[in-house]
């Protein structure tokens, strides 16, 4: 797939975000980003055929089925993207601070064996508007669909479907990065993020355990 329309939306001498990037061998990958643009949104990519496929998703992603999330197609994004965090200056296009939100791998309901199977089946899926896949995420878990809608082309929802991992917990009030541990406003100008220790893994679910209490915490007699 072509980045001819990626490229030509950016100048590289005043963005820092990346130009290309190999594949892996392996799984398929999936990143979240959460990018503070001119209106905040989440960008949702999955991996294809040596790309990341693209969905501008302004509410971000829901584990409850009962949401239904717009997520409108955009160009492709190169595979080294699934790491960028960083600020896009401003006069730039998608200028704003921009966080790894969530990441994993991921692959279709179907079970198919290796990666080019995979993506040959999912390709097709893409093309018919209805694409149902598991991911295996930090914060994201299980099956979702992307359904492409009667407004058009790149205008799709974003669903999650039925399983043990669907909840109604807003899982966007997880707000840090799962590389860095930063939030937006960790982000400088200079592109680098006040490092943290990355946040504890948490399921999807609603149910989260009480952390144990340590012997300060205990009630006195």
């Amino acid at each position: 797939m072509s980045l001819s329309l990626y490229k030509k939306k950016r100048d590289f001498k005043q963005t820092p975000e990346p130009t290309g990037g190999k594949t892996q061998i392996g799984h398929l990958v999936f990143v979240i980003q959460k990018h503070a643009a001119s209106s905040l949104h989440y960008d949702f990519r999955l991996e294809m055929e040596g790309v990341l496929k693209s969905w501008a998703v302004p509410k971000g992603p829901s584990i409850n089925p009962a949401d239904k999330r717009l997520a409108m197609l955009v160009e492709d994004h190169p595979y080294d993207y699934k790491d960028f965090e960083g600020t896009i200056a401003e006069g730039n296009y998608g200028a704003g601070r921009v966080i790894v939100w969530d990441n994993g791998t991921y692959e279709p309901l179907e079970d198919l064996e290796g990666k080019k199977a995979q993506e040959k089946h999912l390709l097709k899926q893409l093309e018919e508007g209805s694409l149902k896949f598991r991911l295996h995420g930090k914060k994201l878990q299980g099956e979702f669909a992307l359904v492409r809608t009667h407004m058009g082309k790149n205008t799709w929802l974003l669903i999650k479907h039925r399983d043990e991992y669907a909840g109604t917990t807003d899982i966007t009030r997880q707000n840090e990065s799962v590389i860095s541990g930063a939030v937006l406003e960790d982000v400088n100008k200079n592109n680098r993020t006040r490092t943290k220790s990355p946040p504890a893994e948490k399921t999807a679910g609603d149910v989260k355990k009480k952390p144990a209490k340590t012997p300060r915490e205990k009630t006195k007699a």
